[in-house]
Order: C-alpha cells, then sequence, then structure tokens
C-alpha cells in the first residue's frame, strides 16, 4: 500500500539515504497509552468513548426518529463510514460489498493517545478496495494546536498522493470532559484551529478537512468564516438535510447523516461523485 509521505519536507530527523520505510511499519500503536513529561497527567480519561460525532446527539440530539438515511434527493454522492477503537475489528469487506467506497479511521487524540485498532482499520479498509483517510480528535484545552497536529501527523495522520488516502480531518466538537468550548475565547479557539490547520498543512502539504456542527461552531468560534477557502468541511446533522453551514463555506464536502445502524453506524455520503472523491484525495 503506497502511504509514502508527500508534499513540503517533514520536520522529522532524516533517514538514512537508502533506507526505506513504510509508513505503516514506523506507526507507533505501541505508544498508545504514554505520555510525556509535559503531558502527564494530561491523558484523555477516556478516550475509547469519544469519537466522530459522539457529543453531537448529547447536545443536538436527531431531528427525526432514527435518522438512519437522507432523503431521496440527499441519497446521491458516495458512502462512507468512519470509525474509531469503540468499533473493534472492523468487517471491511462485507462494508465494501453493501456499496461503502471510504472510511475516515480515528487515529490521535491529544498528544497522547493513539487508537489501538487503528492498524486493522486502516489497513483493512485500503486493502478491501476503499479509499481511506485519518481523523485527530482535538483537545483545545491540553496542549497547542501545532503539537497536536504534528502528533497527529506522526501517527498516522500523514497524507500520501496514491489516489487513495484523503486529506486527515480535524474532529471539533464539543468538549466531553468539561466546558463546551474547552474553556477558550472565541479568537482564542480560532487561533487554536489556525495553528493545527497550518502545521497540519506544512507537515503534510494539505489542508486538514474539518468536522465540525454549524451549532458548535457558531457558539465556540463566534461563527467563523476563516477557514472556508482553504479547508473541506465535514458536518454532521442527522436529520433529512445538512441544514445551513457554518459561515465561510458555501458548500459541504462530506455530511455524517447517522450516527446509529448496523454493523457501523457513522454513515457518511461524499457531497460528488466518486471520481470527485479521488480528487480530494489527490490534491487537485
Amino acid at each position: 500500500m503506497p502511504l509514502r509521505r508527500s508534499g513540503p519536507a517533514r520536520r522529522t530527523v532524516p533517514i538514512a539515504a537508502g533506507t526505506l520505510v513504510s509508513l505503516l511499519s514506523v506507526l507507533p500503536l505501541a505508544l498508545s497509552g504514554a505520555a510525556t513529561a509535559q503531558d502527564a497527567g494530561k491523558r484523555p480519561a477516556h478516550p475509547d468513548q469519544d469519537w466522530m460525532g459522539s457529543t453531537i446527539v448529547a447536545h443536538e440530539g436527531t431531528l427525526r426518529a432514527g435518522g438512519l438515511e437522507p432523503r431521496a434527493s440527499y441519497r446521491r454522492g458516495v458512502s462512507g463510514v468512519d470509525v474509531s477503537s469503540h468499533n473493534h475489528n472492523v468487517g471491511w469487506s462485507g462494508l465494501r460489498r453493501s456499496g461503502v467506497r471510504f472510511a475516515y479511521v480515528k487515529a490521535t487524540e491529544g498528544t497522547n493517545y493513539t487508537n489501538p485498532y487503528f492498524a486493522q482499520q486502516y489497513r483493512g479498509s485500503y486493502k478491501s478496495g476503499m479509499i481511506h483517510g485519518a481523523y485527530h480528535f482535538a483537545l483545545p484545552d491540553h496542549s497547542s494546536g501545532g503539537s497536536q497536529a504534528e502528533y497527529f501527523a506522526d501517527h498516522g495522520g500523514d497524507w500520501s498522493r496514491d489516489g487513495r488516502t484523503l486529506p486527515g480531518a480535524l474532529d471539533m466538537e464539543y468538549n466531553p470532559y468539561g466546558a463546551t468550548c474547552y474553556g477558550k475565547s472565541h479568537k482564542a479557539m480560532v487561533s487554536w484551529i489556525h495553528d493545527f490547520v497550518q502545521t497540519y498543512r506544512e507537515e503534510t502539504g494539505r489542508y486538514p478537512v474539518i468536522y465540525t456542527s454549524t451549532n458548535w461552531w457558531k457558539r465556540c468560534t463566534g461563527n467563523s468564516g476563516k477557514f472556508g477557502r482553504t479547508n473541506p468541511l465535514w458536518i454532521p446533522r442527522y436529520g433529512s438535510s445538512v441544514g445551513k453551514l457554518p459561515r465561510g463555506w458555501n458548500y459541504h464536502s462530506i455530511w455524517q447523516h447517522t450516527s446509529s445502524g448496523h454493523p457501523v453506524g457513522d454513515r457518511n455520503r461524499f457531497n460528488g461523485t466518486y471520481s470527485r472523491l479521488k480528487v480530494l484525495a489527490n490534491g487537485r
């Protein structure tokens, strides 16, 4: 699986000439529970319960019973899923046969947690024939946006121009451990996100996708329009349509339209054709 780094030079220790290292062979999955001295005591209390959209239903609910399928006019596009450690080992071949064509996998949270099922989920989706990507669950009150972007890029969130790897996604949602906006003002939150976005671009050559709900974005960034021209939008809304988008975005790229169902509840629709999804993967 071609997952070598591309884009600008990474700020990492140079590899000796002639040495070939694949990304997956160096994924530090064994460090999932490790914490640096600087971050001691900052490890998330329940990272296995923090997945993309895990706080959305609690704060925003669903807009209709079940919320399993969008209405007919919104069923166009490409079917996808997102998974994390709470999904354990995923049956990718079955999902592929059911029509799922892309997957995002939680890689990291904060700066000292990695998904222990990442290898099976990330490799498995790719081997089944899907386009795949990784996402980071943000904890803006734990460390800087830049440090979390670096940690994410170095622990599975990197990008390859192989035609089947999507840019990493930044999961910005309600704080599962305390204050909704992580104790940050609108200005400070926008600054934190900007730090993550710019650092991730420096590390990988791509702008990350931003996952967020319109309600959270309004409440915690003051409905900032700063990122709409550079970062694709992934919006969760468990009803029959995506609803109103956050300021700055004229359209969404991905819609998470449900968080319940079998065997993987978090279902998504890419807003375009499969060929357009490949364009997002390729970065052009």
